[in-house]
């Protein structure tokens, strides 16, 4: 008789009235779960169970002997379901033969005959990897630019006039004395300050 494979990666969900059993790929965890098989002697077992309960004296006696000859039916079917079920499982599950795990079709690299952890998917390792530098490089732009700041230097703010101080809401310049408002500037490119006539910034060279 052969022996019975997948004796790690199931779980049992069986029961006195049947058998159901789950199989679970090694490497993601992900499963598949065979229908649900009635049991025979569970059921007889059930029965005998529930007349003793109503009844008493010799049906009592009669459950006792169900649930003993239950015991060595039961196991015996559970084991053939058990058997049923790894052929249901086997078609979705590959062996690597390199660490001994099984996995589903989602873990396994058919080019390489083995499991994406001991040979992985080239293919999907340079996309992950794209992505991940994509990512990153989008962070680093937002830690190294201030978005708020570098609209503020495109042009110079002020709430009163730096000559007179008469208070303005916009424009060039001063609506009481006329003077120009911005008496220096920032650069547009790089943020240093410069002079408000000035037409190139003297640190970057950006045009103004």
């Amino acid at each position: 008789m052969a022996l019975i494979e997948f004796t790690r990666n199931h779980r049992d969900l069986s029961t006195n009235q049947g058998f159901q059993f789950e199989f679970f790929c090694d490497r993601c965890g992900n499963g598949h779960q065979t229908e649900f098989q009635s049991s025979a002697t569970g059921l007889i077992a059930e029965a005998l169970d529930t007349a003793g309960g109503l009844l008493g004296g010799i049906f009592g006696r009669a459950a006792s002997v169900g649930r003993t000859v239950h015991s060595a039916a039961w196991e015996k079917a559970h084991d053939k379901a058990f058997a049923d079920a790894i052929e249901q499982a086997q078609p979705h599950f590959h062996q690597c033969q390199r660490c001994g795990r099984w996995v589903d079709s989602v873990c396994w690299n058919d080019e390489r005959n083995l499991c994406k952890d001991c040979a992985p998917d080239l293919e999907e390792e340079y996309s992950a990897i794209q992505t991940q530098a994509a990512i990153e490089d989008a962070r680093e732009k937002a830690r190294a630019v201030d978005y708020v700041a570098a609209e503020k230097f495109k042009k110079t703010v002020v709430a009163g006039c730096p000559h007179c101080g008469a208070k303005v809401t916009g424009g060039k310049f001063c609506p009481e004395c006329g003077q120009p408002l911005a008496a220096e500037k920032y650069c547009a490119g790089c943020g240093a300050k410069m002079k408000a006539e000035a037409k190139f910034c003297p640190d970057c060279g950006a045009k103004q």
